[in-house]
């Protein structure tokens, strides 16, 4: 397995995949797991560690910790199994100013681990960092999940994914229309 960053940021950022990112099908994430669970393995391992040293490579990093299990391993807990990994490597980016070097359409996803994060604090931080980007679009999507997260503590419809209990608050919001489900 030879697979460089740029392969995988050429791969997220294709027109057939943007068209998928947030509305996935079955073939794309068999098609996500086929290609990429080994590196995925990899990378949950810290091999791919030396990525991180570029922009593009913590960007490429991020998204097979983040963006990737969400597709191979979707409705189960694995799914956000390498959350905190990315969180790691998006806070090291921010820190060296990766960001700053990175194109701004391919930011969002620099920042996403902030945004998944059931930590206030990340979720904070998803929002500021989101904003003086001026992301758009994203920052409505980065206070959104901040508010569940302030509300709830976490995010309810991870919930029975996770084997975690409901209060009675986050089985009301959860059967209400304007639940967010991921």
């Amino acid at each position: 397995m030879n697979i460089t960053p740029r392969e995988i940021i050429d791969f997220w950022f294709s027109d057939r995949i943007k068209e998928q990112w947030f509305s996935s099908t079955p073939e794309l994430d068999k098609e996500i797991a086929e290609k990429y669970e080994e590196l995925w393995n990899k990378a949950t391992l810290n091999e791919l560690e030396e990525w991180s040293i570029t922009p593009a490579g913590s960007l490429a990093l991020v998204i097979i910790l983040d963006q990737f299990p969400l597709n191979m391993f979707r409705n189960q807990a694995k799914s956000f199994s390498s959350e905190k990994m990315a969180l790691t490597i998006s806070r090291k980016a921010i820190n060296n100013k990766q960001d700053k070097e990175v194109e701004k359409e391919k930011l969002p996803f620099l920042y996403m681990p902030f945004m998944h994060s059931e930590d206030i604090d990340d979720q904070n931080r998803s929002v500021k960092l989101y904003s003086e980007a001026d992301l758009g679009e994203n920052v409505e999507f980065a206070k959104h999940h901040r508010d569940i997260v302030k509300k709830y503590g976490r995010f309810p419809h991870r919930n029975t994914i996770l084997s975690r209990d409901s209060s009675e608050e986050e089985l009301i919001y959860l059967a209400s229309d304007h639940a967010y489900m991921g």
